[in-house]
């Protein structure tokens, strides 16, 4: 078997933390999601699941049935079932809410993000109305640079005699 992994000591765990501690990739996580409903906390339809300690838990218990006790998918749920009345307490618990969980700065360091994606988003406007394009210079500021002109479509180019001949011709008849 192998040694015990080291578990960050949190309250709550994204996808991608469950993944790296239990060494497994995010598919297998989804498919035992699928095989044990109650593995991980959704958040609605926008949020990403996140796990509790006792998900984390039972993730690492679901790769040992499997890995190295060579259980099936259903055979370690069973197990796990039979196993449950000592982990019927963490359930008593109440559900926290989803800012409480991440930390009380989370929503504010979004809303930074946004105002930031929202500038960035205000310039291209203002620089593609302008029909220029912003670029860095030598030491670093902004310039603007004229857009290319955008070039008109190709002629078409006109068919060969032999080929002005061929699309003439009618076509030929199979012989019944």
């Amino acid at each position: 078997m192998t040694p015990p992994a080291k578990i960050p000591n949190r309250s709550v765990y994204k996808a991608a933390e469950v993944c790296a501690v239990a060494e497994l990739q995010p598919y297998v996580l989804r498919s035992w999601e699928a095989e044990f409903p109650d593995l991980g906390v959704s958040q609605g339809a926008n949020a990403q699941r996140v796990y509790r300690r006792s998900d984390l838990d039972q993730v690492l218990r679901i790769k040992e049935l499997l890995f190295v006790e060579g259980l099936t998918l259903g055979a370690a749920r069973r197990k796990i079932l039979k196993e449950a009345p000592s982990s019927e307490k963490d359930e008593a618990l109440p559900p926290l809410p989803f800012d409480e969980l991440l930390g009380a700065d989370t929503r504010g360091r979004v809303e930074e993000v946004k105002a930031g994606l929202r500038s960035i988003l205000t310039m291209l406007s203002e620089a593609s109305s302008a029909d220029v394009v912003p670029s860095a210079g030598s030491n670093g500021q902004r310039d603007t640079v004229a857009a290319k002109p955008k070039r008109a479509p190709a002629a078409r180019k006109t068919a060969s005699p032999r080929q002005a001949a061929t699309a003439t011709k009618a076509p030929r008849r199979k012989k019944a």
